[in-house]
């Protein structure tokens, strides 16, 4: 099997939403384990249908398609891809159970199930800190593991195998569809698909082997994040029921604003005041950077509003190398009083100005002759 997704499902880059899922439901009625008794049949039922999960989301398709498919997973875990992956919506309840996509990736259907809940801090940051990164304390309060039963839920630590089950968590019943006979497998009820039963469930988490914490973490945030930006604390989200698995902790970062600098994307601006005689004749001035003062050129000549690029001296880029640029604009001071000696430099300096009309001057401004 091609690793790419495309290749996968057999489609152009270029394939509608709908063609994807037709492509799918073809390769998954071929490769589904329940059907195709090849030895390979259940990995190649694993491709199709990551590369089904991640082309029919409209927030995935964009990522993969930018950054390809190693870029891609290192943005996104397995079970992130699966994660708002629908299988009922393809085949409704004729494969179910251990035949799912996300059951075959992660073991079973029961933790997917009980997996503890995502949670979400959100956290103000100085521009400075968001520049150069830092490390921030916070507190969360969430569902961790019960100290009086290690998380277990009974009372002196004790499970049962399940008699409905046989401590399998899972029971098989044969299931006649329109594409043949297949064995639909799904979570027994007696035990919630745990396998195991409480005898004496804890008093304290009342048999859940979870309870109200408030946790300290320390987080680090890299250089270059930008307002908005998230960051996934694997595992720190609530405790999944039991000993499942546990959610994950999203940190969505809030910049402050800069009192002199404007930031777009990893590029940052900064507006610089200057006289009509700086403007004019060119000068030297020292400007800030986001690291120290430097020295910059002005040339003679210079318009309000021209640009001067100093290149690498931007943000950082979070996910690689290298640095955005600073970009200064020039805004060209106009006083609003001038003493004597002043306002007669300007008089001598208008007696001097060319003649043309204004029109005539408009047309050459216009050709940027001006």
């Amino acid at each position: 099997m091609a690793e790419d997704y495309y290749e996968v499902l057999g489609l152009k880059k270029d394939a509608s939403k709908e063609e994807i899922k037709k492509a799918y439901k073809t390769l998954a009625k071929k490769y589904h384990p329940d059907v195709n008794k090849e030895s390979d049949s259940a990995e190649k039922f694993k491709k199709i249908s990551e590369a089904y999960a991640v082309l029919s989301d409209d927030t995935k398709r964009p990522q993969y398609d930018q950054f390809g498919k190693e870029g891609f997973q290192n943005k996104y875990s397995q079970e992130d891809i699966f994660r708002n992956f629908d299988f009922n919506d393809i085949f409704g309840d004729i494969f179910s159970g251990d035949g799912s996509p996300f059951e075959m990736f992660f073991g079973g259907g029961r933790k997917r199930q009980k997996r503890g809940r995502d949670l979400r801090y959100d956290i103000e940051i100085e521009f400075e800190e968001a520049i150069f990164g830092c490390t921030k304390e916070i507190e969360i309060k969430k569902l961790d593991i019960c100290d009086t039963c290690d998380g277990t839920g009974s009372k002196d630590g004790k499970l049962e195998a399940c008699k409905e089950c046989n401590g399998t968590g899972q029971v098989r019943v044969s299931r006649r569809t329109p594409f043949g006979s297949f064995v639909q497998v799904t979570g027994c009820s007696a035990c919630n698909g745990e396998g195991k039963t409480i005898t004496h469930p804890c008093k304290e988490c009342n048999g859940s082997g979870r309870a109200h914490k408030i946790k300290k973490l320390k987080i680090n945030i890299p250089a270059g994040v930008d307002n908005e930006s998230q960051l996934r604390v694997s595992k720190e989200g609530e405790s999944g029921v039991r000993g499942s698995i546990s959610g994950d902790l999203y940190i969505v970062i809030y910049v402050k604003e800069s009192e002199i600098f404007e930031r777009e994307e990893n590029n940052i601006y900064l507006e610089v005041p200057i006289s009509f005689s700086q403007a004019a004749l060119g000068d030297e001035v020292k400007i800030p950077t986001l690291e120290k003062e430097v020295t910059l050129k002005i040339p003679s000549g210079t318009q309000p509003g021209d640009k001067f690029k100093l290149s690498g001296k931007g943000a950082p880029y979070v996910d690689g190398y290298g640095r955005g640029d600073q970009i200064v604009i020039v805004r060209v001071i106009t006083p609003k009083s001038l003493n004597k000696e002043q306002k007669k430099l300007f008089e001598e300096l208008k007696k001097n100005e060319d003649k043309k009309s204004l029109l005539d001057k408009i047309k050459e401004f216009a050709k940027g002759k001006l």
